[in-house]
């Protein structure tokens, strides 16, 4: 996920959430991202670059009723299909938008564990904002941007089937190991196979976290940042260190998300 804007099946181009307290999250983010002596993201969250990688909205009468979860973007060939093929498979179809003539716009869908997402047609290169990919190919240092994103469940193998129809991903095995016993998680692959999210099973270091997606984003000064989320309301609940550095944080309204230091 190097790439801010990803344009194929199966891509994740962004995220949001709407949130009570808008004014007091918004601060929170603000502080707990925008560390380091070059910050990777701005004050109105969007990244270093000016894109608008992650949005924060205000929850209102049309989302009320939408789960507390940060809801990644991804890119399918055919919303109607997919938001269809969801359905049949044990999701729930929350919002579903159309245009005059009924073609669809975007949907946003849970999936049989409660886990958000957003669905959207394939971007064209035209639509993204006009010099973002010229800017991202040529930024000298880290940019803010969802760096990983995954989804930590009870049931990994019926979850992971579930994307694969639904999103239009294939499936590569990650070798786990826990007490001796070997098992596999999934790397969810965009039509490149470029690898584009994960769907882990809720044992060993994913032991405790929610069936949400859980983005990672990274940060100028880790240490720092996760000073700003204690010091801003917030928890941090887990530092995991060694070859993939990160941490799992609950914001003051209860949502998760996960940091990592920005050259990783």
């Amino acid at each position: 996920m190097s790439e801010p804007f990803p344009l194929q099946v199966g891509a994740v181009l962004s995220a949001d959430i709407t949130v009570p307290e808008h004014e007091r999250e918004v601060r929170f983010y603000s502080r707990v991202l925008g560390t380091g002596g070059n910050p990777l993201w701005r004050e109105d969250l969007m990244n270093n670059l000016g894109l608008p990688i992650i949005g924060l909205g205000e929850r209102g009468p049309d989302t009320a009723h939408l789960p507390l979860q940060w809801m990644p973007h991804i890119q399918v060939a055919d919303v109607a299909a997919s938001a269809r093929r969801a359905v049949e498979l044990g999701g729930t179809e929350e919002m579903h938008s159309r245009d005059a003539d009924g073609r669809s716009q975007w949907a946003v869908l849970l999936d049989p564990n409660g886990a958000a997402f957003g669905i959207i047609p394939v971007v064209p290169p035209e639509a993204v904002p006009q010099g973002a990919r010229e800017a991202s190919a040529d930024a000298a240092g880290p940019v803010g941007r969802i760096a990983w994103l995954d989804l930590t469940v009870p049931d990994a193998p019926a979850t992971r089937d579930f994307y694969r129809e639904v999103v239009g991903w294939s499936v590569h095995d990650v070798e786990m190991e826990e007490g001796g016993e070997r098992y596999a998680d999934y790397a969810m692959l965009a039509e490149d196979g470029t690898p584009a999210a994960g769907v882990c099973h809720a044992r060993g270091v994913n032991l405790g976290l929610p069936p949400a997606w859980l983005l990672y984003l990274p940060v100028g000064d880790f240490a720092e940042s996760l000073r700003q989320v204690s010091e801003e309301g917030g928890r941090v609940l887990k530092v995991m260190e060694g070859k993939h550095v990160y941490a799992v944080i609950q914001d003051p309204v209860g949502a998760w998300v996960a940091l990592t230091p920005g050259a990783a």
